[in-house]
């Protein structure tokens, strides 16, 4: 279970500026314009061998004066109620403001361990003016420059000493299919796997929120086991006076990371909501298969405004993204439909896990590029010399070319387009890479020196616990292409 640590502040004390300093690279938005991160951004970072999950929020203010930052708060609140640790920002060129003392109060009502960062601290003779924000009460105090990188292993040290114990996961059966159900609050998702476990083993109730704690459970079905997993936390009926309801992603992206399959479970009567489109995102983000299971039909077949040609029209327009899963109509209720699920199940986890010889996959790239070549880049030929797969779980290949930033998305969805089309791949997501051929006796990407006699590819090797990686020595002549054609070099 990764440990979660939200950045929580007033607007613009550079929150995002040290979420991007964590992770080692610039997702997220910085600007001097107060609130423009305004939804909650998830990483996975490390620190000490140890990952954890950050999160960075948009602007927190206790007394919003608009809808915008009134939102923006409930984000806040909502990361505060799902972290284990808790980072609270402030800037030592302002001082202790009013914002930052209601924070404080807000925060330190949570009961969750704090780490006060103080920003802006770019040189040691700002670290004496830090000192006046322990007013704000908090036991623990760093003094930091988000943007220079000062004080990072101070920060983080005194982060991880409050992660919970790391503890050691039971060996996984590798036999078993691990499947999740997630999706929006009260759209049957516990009902479902009563459903397919055949018996009312987990709580069941019309009021939102009753799922608090994610629950295992194992059955049989034609042979195959199967571990199902109960998501909690997607809304969570926390402290919060408000009754904020919000989308627990942290929660959501732990229990993702476990599972090979998530049954993504839409309300048909409702239709597809922004929520719905932002976890199915989340899901293809972190690599795992998809099935998406349209419930309560049962209603909607006595509606007459809708139909399946009117629920496709809305998948085509709002889940674009994830055309690769195939749809189930059903009714936990009723269970109608829900004998399909399983096996539909164990053919999307056969894709997933599928692998293709290097042979066919590079007869397959030598017709893709004779029915649609790459565009130029640089008034030059992107030439795709060598394709390979190099692990399952997602299905990730590795395409080696003269020019791979001359790959531009389109051609990558062609390519995906096409894979689907030859080899299947339902319901499973598909990563590409590109990478520079090497010449012989070319140095290494990361700098490091030829080694006499290197290959002239060099293979990709991925490591994903839980998962396989695969590569095959199966390779090409030196100086080929994957049409056995000679290869001048790539373009500089």
């Amino acid at each position: 279970m990764l440990p979660v640590v939200a950045i929580v502040g007033r607007p613009n004390v550079g929150k995002s500026t040290l979420f991007n300093r964590l992770i080692g690279a610039r997702k997220a938005l910085v600007h001097d314009r107060p609130g423009v991160t305004r939804d909650r951004n998830y990483e996975t970072a490390a620190w000490q061998d140890r990952s954890y999950l950050l999160v960075d929020t948009g602007g927190f203010q206790p007394e919003p004066d608009d809808t915008l930052f009134a939102s923006m708060r409930r984000q806040s609140e909502v990361a505060v109620e799902e972290a284990d640790v808790v980072i609270l920002l402030v800037d030592r060129q302002a001082g202790i403001t009013p914002p930052d003392q209601q924070t404080a109060d807000l925060i330190r009502s949570a009961g969750k361990p704090v780490i006060l960062a103080v920003n802006k601290c770019d040189v040691a003779n700002h670290d004496d003016e830090s000192n006046e924000f322990w007013e704000l009460g908090f036991r623990e105090l760093v003094p930091i420059s988000a943007e220079h990188g000062r004080g990072m292993f101070e920060l983080m040290d005194a982060v991880s000493a409050h992660f919970p114990p790391e503890i050691d996961p039971e060996p996984e059966d590798e036999s078993e299919i691990r499947m999740s159900v997630l999706g929006r609050p009260n759209v049957g998702k516990s009902t479902l796997l009563n459903r397919l476990l055949g018996e009312e083993r987990h709580v069941v109730n019309d009021a939102p929120g009753t799922t608090v704690d994610s629950t295992d459970s194992t059955m049989e079905h034609d042979g195959t086991k199967f571990r199902l997993v109960d998501t909690a936390g997607i809304r969570r009926r926390g402290r919060i006076e408000d009754k904020l309801e919000g989308l627990m992603v942290g929660a959501s992206i732990r229990t993702i990371e476990r599972c090979h399959i998530i049954m993504l479970v839409i309300d048909g009567a409702e239709g597809v909501t922004e929520q719905d489109a932002h976890l199915a995102a989340l899901v293809v983000e972190r690599g795992r298969a998809l099935i998406v299971l349209v419930n309560k039909w049962d209603k909607v077949r006595d509606m007459e405004d809708r139909d399946i040609a009117t629920v496709e029209d809305e998948f085509s327009r709002k889940l674009p993204h994830i055309a690769h899963a195939p749809v189930l109509y059903i009714s936990a209720t009723t269970g109608k439909g829900t004998g399909k699920v399983l096996d539909t199940a164990r053919s999307v986890f056969a894709s997933f896990n599928q692998r293709v010889t290097t042979a066919r996959l590079n007869e397959f790239l030598i017709a893709s590029v004779e029915a649609y070549s790459p565009p130029q880049r640089y008034h030059h030929e992107v030439r795709l010399n060598y394709m390979t797969q190099v692990r399952v779980r997602p299905p990730t290949f590795t395409i080696f070319c003269n020019t791979p930033e001359g790959v531009g998305g389109g051609y990558d969805r062609y390519l995906q387009n096409r894979l689907r089309a030859e080899f299947g791949f339902a319901g499973s997501p598909l990563r590409i890479q590109y990478r520079r051929k090497r010449r012989p006796g070319e140095a290494k990407e990361d700098g490091t020196a030829p080694v006499p006699n290197v290959p002239l590819f060099e293979m990709v090797s991925l490591e994903d616990e839980g998962d396989e990686a695969y590569s095959e020595e199966e390779g090409l002549e030196e100086g080929e292409d994957a049409g056995g054609n000679e290869d001048e070099g790539g373009e500089e």
